[in-house]
């Protein structure tokens, strides 16, 4: 019994002598998962206190080498799980060396935005390496996801290598600004977060039918009338801003000026060249066909008139100034045949043999060329392409000027799209829309008043049910596509929140983490190794990083308990007999 306890007595002093040489940390949990990281040792390193980050002068990358620095210094971040990581004493880690092949190549769409980033052992720099600009600053998110602990002990992993890149170009995020207004901050903070999870594309629905919130110079009356008041505007200023925010985090600002439908705030200034404008949406007595709007909110521009094309193309103009994206968001989607229909003109002109899809054709003819001649690719809706009543064929829409947008039937309309030979952004709705599942917005809708089964079947809104984190995480965007030649049609995918039910105050929460779970089936995909879907791997590390996210100030809504978090493994569900865990 003496012995035992001379032994346990020596084991708690030598225990003791080791402890310095241990720090706490979580297993390395950076999101998006890297395409390839090695730590074979796990050891880690301090900081020095004099930590600084060297790179290259450049108008963006400097402005985030500065942010980065004070993150990695002032984060002061504690996982809420823990294990043992020997801690290497001896030396800290006095910089982080950055060098960029090309500091020139522009934030475009298919730019080289690889990194690799590596902490030798016995070392004092650590070196972030990338081809441009942008995929530095990949490199840079990744570095301040690795570090740990409150100043001045700041520990990160040492003998580590990442090997990185996204295996998709667009990765964006879709937020309409017309529906409900957003204050700069809340689309600065948006982006901020969307830099974050290494997401690259601000998609800006700016308008619609319900307000015209942008301040053009040439055209001010169309806010100036259009927009729900003086203070709920972007003024040139704000978007100079906003598109400067954007660079300064790597994200692209995609504008969508939505036509010919979608256009009855355009009528508040000039109502000559809108059809059904302010009129009921869905008349009483009328069949589903009849109506004049998918949703209240009517209007369309009317293609007979060529005070139209004197707008638009004002528009245009000013929108091509503002917004240095080379892709330009044409809308195109949900034209309404009962709209037009209203309109005396277009009457006469069906009457006379014309059709709506003739009405689409000049539409586009009129306003395509315009837009193109401005330099810029034109994205649009896939109606214009695949709608069952009002479309185009195909010679209307040349492919190395469009590029369409699909957000109906998922990977179906992904493979007619692709079928037909042009490139594609996939937004399924049934995946990718994170505004349905709270009910609908319409009022006297008898759906609710049902005792027995709940009302509101499937969470009430036309594309219910909720799209969880788990469903936007396994979807895969070329499914179907055995073809190499029309997999590399499918540039990427966003995410929308459409905001009939969203505004500010819930900004955060609707988009994060679910946007996270989205940005990592794009940047390293949703499946291990072996080819197996990593959904269940996923869910811790999606929970620590939504933790991290609120620290850093997102609204991101919690996925499971607290409790779960520091309890892995005991939320999992049961697998029985064969079945195998996602």
């Amino acid at each position: 019994m003496l012995t035992f306890l001379k032994f346990h007595l020596l084991l708690i002093f030598f225990i003791s002598l080791l402890y310095p040489l241990l720090s706490t940390a979580t297993s390395i949990n950076i999101w998006p998962k890297p395409r390839f990281l090695s730590w074979p040792q796990h050891k880690a390193i301090t900081l020095s206190p004099d930590f600084t980050i060297i790179s290259p002068q450049h108008q963006y990358l400097s402005a985030s080498v500065t942010r980065y620095h004070n993150l990695i210094h002032s984060e002061n971040y504690s996982p809420h799980i823990t294990n043992s990581i020997k801690l290497i004493k001896g030396y800290t880690l006095s910089k982080l060396v950055v060098t960029v092949t090309d500091l020139s190549l522009p934030l475009h769409h298919g730019v080289n935005e690889s990194y690799t980033l590596s902490v030798p052992t016995g070392r004092f720099s650590a070196h972030l390496s990338a081809h441009s600009v942008w995929g530095a600053m990949h490199g840079l998110e990744t570095f301040s996801q690795m570090v740990w602990g409150k100043a001045p002990e700041l520990c990160l992993p040492v003998g580590i290598y990442i090997q990185d890149s996204p295996l998709f170009g667009h990765r964006g995020v879709l937020l309409d600004t017309s529906r409900n207004y957003y204050g700069v901050e809340d689309i600065t903070r948006t982006i901020k977060a969307m830099s974050a999870n290494k997401l690259n594309v601000f998609h800006w629905h700016i308008t619609d039918s319900h307000s015209f919130p942008l301040v053009l110079p040439s055209e001010p009356s169309l806010a100036g009338k259009g927009s729900y008041g003086p203070d709920m505007v972007y003024t040139p200023e704000d978007v100079s801003m906003i598109v400067q925010f954007g660079l300064e985090h790597g994200v692209r600002v995609l504008p969508e000026i939505d036509t010919p439908g979608h256009t009855g705030s355009w009528g508040e200034a000039y109502p000559e060249i809108v059809t059904c404008g302010n009129m009921f949406w869905w008349p009483a007595g009328k069949s589903w066909d009849e109506r004049l709007a998918s949703e209240p909110g009517t209007g369309q521009l009317n293609p007979l008139n060529p005070k139209t094309y004197e707008v638009v193309k004002n528009v245009i103009q000013d929108v091509s100034k503002l917004f240095p994206e080379p892709f330009f968001h044409g809308g195109g989607d949900e034209v309404i045949p009962g709209c037009w229909k209203t309109d005396p003109a277009i009457s006469s002109f069906l009457s006379s043999g014309g059709t709506l899809s003739q009405l689409l054709e000049k539409y586009i003819n009129s306003t395509l060329p315009y837009i193109v001649s401005q330099n810029r690719t034109v994205v649009y809706w896939e109606d214009v392409l695949l709608d069952a009543l009002i479309k185009v064929e195909s010679s209307v829409l040349p492919k190395e000027h469009i590029i369409l947008q699909t957000w109906n039937n998922g990977p179906v309309n992904t493979k007619r799209i692709v079928s037909a030979g042009y490139r594609v952004i996939v937004s399924s709705s049934e995946y990718y829309y994170l505004d349905c599942g709270h009910g609908g917005f319409l009022g006297n809708d008898s759906q609710y008043d049902q005792q027995g089964g709940g009302g509101g079947s499937g969470g009430g809104s036309w594309c219910a049910p909720f799209k969880t984190w788990q469903t936007i995480y396994n979807y895969d965007i070329t499914d179907g596509l055995v073809d190499e030649e029309e997999r590399k049609l499918v540039l990427g995918g966003e995410v929308a929140l459409w905001s009939e039910q969203a505004d500010p105050t819930v900004l955060d929460s609707r988009l994060w983490p679910r946007a996270s779970a989205f940005a990592e089936s794009l940047w390293s995909g949703n499946r291990d190794e072996r080819g197996v879907k990593r959904c269940g791997e996923a869910l811790d590390r999606l929970n620590r990083w939504r933790y991290r996210m609120v620290e850093r100030g997102i609204g991101a809504e919690p996925i499971q308990p607290l409790w779960c978090l520091k309890n892995p493994g005991m939320c999992n569900a049961a697998v029985h007999g064969s079945s195998e865990a996602l």
